[in-house]
C-alpha cells in the first residue's frame, strides 16, 4: 500500500494541482524551510460567504512539500475559512498516506503553516479594515 501512496506523491510531483498564481489573491503568504530551502507561496480567494473558492500555490522545493502543498490545495478549495483553520498537522500527513521520518517533517507540513499564515494574516488585514474610518 505505502508504493501506491509513494506513487501519488510523486504523481503530485511532477504534475502538481493548483501550481501557479492568481491574479488577485484575497489571502497570500510565502513561507519557507530554512534548513532545506524549500518555498513555497498559497494563494487564496474567497467568495461573499467566505469559502475558499480559488486557491493555487508555486514555489519550488523536494517531491514531500510540493506533493503536499498540491494535495492540501485540492483538499480546501470549497472549505470554509473555518475549516480549513481548524486543519491539523496530523490531517496533512493523513493527506501524504505515509510514514514521514522526523527529518522531513517540516518539509511535510511547510505547506499547512503557509496556508496558516496566509489566512492569519488576511483575518488582521479585514479586521484593520473594518475598524479604519
Amino acid at each position: 500500500m505505502d508504493d501506491l501512496y509513494r506513487d501519488e506523491i510523486l504523481e503530485h510531483y511532477r504534475e502538481p494541482h493548483n501550481f501557479g498564481t492568481l491574479d488577485a489573491p484575497d489571502a497570500s503568504y510565502e513561507g519557507h524551510n530554512p534548513l532545506c530551502g524549500d518555498r513555497i507561496t498559497i494563494m487564496l480567494s474567497f467568495d461573499e460567504a467566505g469559502t475558499v473558492s480559488d486557491v493555487a500555490f508555486s514555489g519550488r522545493g523536494c517531491a514531500i512539500s510540493q506533493a503536499s502543498a498540491s494535495l492540501l490545495t485540492d483538499e480546501v478549495r470549497g472549505r470554509s475559512q473555518a475549516d480549513v483553520k481548524a486543519m491539523t498537522n496530523q490531517d496533512v500527513l493523513d493527506l501524504l498516506g505515509i510514514e514521514v521520518s522526523p527529518a522531513r517533517l517540516k518539509c511535510a507540513l511547510l505547506s499547512l503553516d503557509t496556508l496558516q499564515h496566509a489566512l492569519d494574516e488576511q483575518s488582521d488585514r479585514s479586521a484593520t479594515e473594518s475598524v479604519s474610518p
